[in-house]
């Protein structure tokens, strides 16, 4: 298939901004008509007006994703305006930055509402409805901080591991009805997450953002950044070839190898 995106529908959540703008750019380059997903009303316009105007049948639908009436809505209004959705992105998250010990727990909340309830909101209000058809696929945005715990980020790897679980799951589940499911973990992205998610937190804990969300210092997080095109071609890529998961850095696999073979290593005869 030349086009395999043409025509399709693909819901972006976080589309506002980041990743998911540039997942909505890719699909509408595509071929794609676009729903467009933000908590971040004035960034969605303007995401919505630039993909108008560069010629895309595009639905920007203000959602609050840690909600999960808002979620339900945004498919009701996908299914009313073009009738079917194809794929289906999970996108939207928050950055947390700061030892787990002393964060306030109203910070874990925050976190996991976001991170973890908002794509527990997207499966529940879209997955039904492509097991109905036979035909889609989900992408959950995780990290790699979902498959590796990182010091100073341990908030955010235990909303990103929930999401690598519960995609592996998924997949089980619906593999063999037609819907594929692909998580994204990927490692440092040209992106400023941790500063809107600074400037868009809860009146509430704005007086508590932890130190360095909005800047860490250099050095703390391994590997190269890399532009967020690179990440829409891969994304793009796993959903034809219906890959389950999607890495971005040559990085990843040294440190992953090193996980696997601690837990290998357990399997020892002197620690069985």
């Amino acid at each position: 298939m030349n086009d395999p995106f043409r025509d399709r529908v693909a819901v972006v959540t976080g589309a506002a901004s980041g990743i998911g703008l540039g997942l909505a750019r890719g699909f509408a380059a595509s071929g794609a008509r676009v729903v467009l997903a933000d908590f971040d009303e004035p960034a969605l316009a303007r995401a919505e007006r630039a993909l108008a105007d560069a010629g895309a049948s595009v639905l920007a639908v203000p959602t609050d994703v840690t909600r999960r009436d808002a979620v339900f809505a945004l498919a009701e209004r996908t299914f009313e305006r073009f009738g079917t959705a194809h794929v289906v992105c999970n996108n939207a998250g928050v950055g947390a930055f700061g030892e787990m010990h002393s964060a306030p727990h109203a910070e874990w909340q925050f976190v996991m509402d976001v991170n973890f309830w908002g794509v527990v909101h997207g499966v529940q209000a879209f997955v039904p409805r492509l097991v109905a058809q036979g035909d889609g696929h989900v992408v959950n945005t995780a990290s790699m901080a979902g498959l590796v715990g990182m010091r100073v980020l341990g908030i955010y790897a235990a909303s990103k591991f929930a999401v690598v679980g519960l995609s592996e799951s998924l997949h089980r589940e619906v593999a063999e009805r037609g819907v594929g499911v692909s998580v994204l973990c990927p490692m440092i992205v040209a992106t400023e997450i941790n500063r809107n998610a600074a400037r868009l937190r809860p009146d509430a804990l704005k007086a508590q953002v932890p130190a360095g969300l909005g800047d860490a210092e250099p050095g703390t997080f391994q590997g190269g950044v890399i532009e967020v095109d690179e990440v829409v071609r891969r994304v793009l890529r796993a959903i034809e070839r219906k890959d389950l998961y999607v890495l971005t850095h040559r990085e990843q696999e040294a440190i992953l190898r090193r996980r696997h073979a601690k837990l290998e290593s357990m399997f020892g005869p002197e620690r069985w």
